[in-house]
């Protein structure tokens, strides 16, 4: 995916690196039994481990450490079985041991790959750089009072992976693909939920721009971005900034950006700090942290399947195309649904309802597929309905918009309204002959091969029974009758 921005020496290209910060799922914090639920009332989860307390020692939680294996191994990527856990030094008011327990020299996984559905049908693989576990610090609130800021430690301890690509993504549009990929990848796996909007997913974004075949030039980070249209749209204004800074004869700083999203435009936090700033050295209260390959193995076992290989099998057991799969398994929700409804039917009949009429009735109603009205059990009776003649597929798409509306059954609505596909030759036949008697310049049109006429005098006989007769006996009989 090509993105160039015009300038007076030339066009410019844009280098991103992402870095996620994402939430291990876990009830406990990293190094401490406190809770970590969403929405508790500030303070209500904190240990004194969380709070710094003097002599308080850290202790590992031993599901994070699966998890954070089982997203390296989601991400076809290399488990360390030795890692270490190291002091981050720096000053916040939020962080109360004034550093943060993190991994430096030796992450728990290495490299790996994301794998990019493209909008034109290619594919694209993203490295990944690596995979770390530290933990989160609190957080500094400044809207409660006009002159002082409250500290909220619940966050503090919280354990997160964070996610290091490697600099391969080349567009705003990448970075969207590459995010929500992610995303699924860690609902798949089940080690993230990936509310951004809650805070357990965020992202830290590295821009840079450069001439085609250039060295990299001097990037700048934007830190804690909490949604992939905000991702998208400060990457595109950093990077004209950048080009813009360059073609007037200055120059890029390495710094620390955040984006304003009702400006639309970054704006510098604080110089760019380097690794060397952090004095970081091995945490003292933490051994290594030491794996066995058995553990990684096992773990391995219990994957479940991934977005890509489900994508493949749809395509090769069900025939569908590498769009219509690709959406299907977008979200895990969307799959486990379409998966039921298309249970024993026709998987392509089955795709077409589930990404046309449900997700334009979802769309329209703001709810996502696991608040649909219309359960997959409903929706697939809907369909052997039609696949029996009890209903034609005109009639479904009414029978389904009453199901959405009110949470009945199908079969209940056809019966309640009296849909039942008329189905009888002679009650259809008598309509026909209605129809064409009714109609004799148009009967003479189709006679002369005028094939749309045809399409009419179908159209007439559907509205003389009330949209119940059989739309392919009743295209048989109009042929008979009128093109012998």
């Amino acid at each position: 995916m090509t993105y160039l921005i015009e300038g007076e020496t030339g066009d410019w290209e844009v280098v991103i690196g992402i870095e996620i910060h994402a939430q291990i799922v876990s009830l406990a914090k990293l190094f401490s039994g406190a809770a970590t639920a969403f929405g508790a009332g500030p303070n209500t989860q904190v240990s004194l481990v969380d709070a710094a307390m003097p002599g308080m020692l850290p202790v590992i939680n031993e599901h994070c450490v699966e998890q954070a294996v089982k997203t390296g191994l989601g991400l076809k990527a290399k488990i360390n079985l030795h890692s270490v856990f190291e002091r981050k030094n720096y000053f916040y008011a939020d962080l109360p041991q004034g550093y943060q327990i993190s991994q430096y020299a030796e992450p728990i996984v290495g490299e790996g790959t994301v794998i990019l559905d493209m909008p034109d049908g290619e594919t694209r693989e993203i490295g990944i750089e690596r995979l770390h576990m530290e933990q989160d610090a609190g957080k500094s609130l400044h809207d409660q009072d006009p002159k002082r800021s409250f500290i909220d430690l619940n966050r503090s301890g919280v354990a997160l992976m964070e996610i290091v690509s490697k600099p391969d993504l080349r567009s705003p549009e990448e970075a969207g693909l590459y995010l929500r990929k992610l995303r699924t990848i860690l609902r798949y796996l089940g080690t993230c939920d990936g509310n951004m909007d809650e805070g357990s997913m965020r992202a830290d974004v590295n821009v840079s721009v450069r001439h085609p075949g250039e060295d990299m030039r001097t990037r700048t980070e934007i830190k804690n971005l909490n949604s992939v249209r905000f991702v998208m749209q400060a990457i595109e204004h950093e990077a004209e900034r950048q080009v813009e800074a360059y073609e007037s004869g200055g120059d890029v700083i390495q710094e620390t950006r955040l984006f304003d999203s009702t400006k639309g435009e970054t704006r510098p936090m604080r110089a760019k700090e380097f690794a060397h700033d952090y004095r970081y050295f091995p945490d003292p209260d933490l051994l290594p942290l030491v794996l066995s390959q058995d553990l990684v193995d096992h773990i391995g076992h219990s994957l479940p399947e991934l977005p890509d290989e489900i994508k493949e099998r749809y395509m090769a057991d069900f025939g569908l195309s590498a769009y219509d799969a690709g959406v299907l398994v977008a979200d895990i929700e969307t799959a486990v649904y379409f998966e039921e409804v298309a249970n024993g039917r026709d998987p392509k009949q089955a795709v077409n309802w589930v990404t046309g009429n449900l997700f334009g009735a979802l769309n329209k109603a703001g709810l996502p597929i696991a608040e649909s009205p219309v359960p997959p059990e409903s929706l697939g009776e809907l369909l052997d309905l039609v696949e029996d003649g009890t209903i034609s597929g005109r009639m479904a798409k009414d029978v389904f918009n009453e199901m959405f509306a009110t949470g009945k059954d199908a079969a209940d609505i056809v019966e309640e309204k009296g849909l039942e596909q008329i189905t009888d030759s002679g009650e259809i036949e008598a309509a026909v002959d209605r129809v064409i008697a009714d109609n004799p310049d148009q009967a003479r049109d189709v006679r002369d091969g005028k094939e749309k006429t045809l399409g009419w005098f179908v159209g007439q006989v559907m509205q003389a029974t009330g949209g119940k007769a059989n739309p392919k006996m009743v295209n048989e009989l109009l042929r008979k009758k009128l093109k012998g």
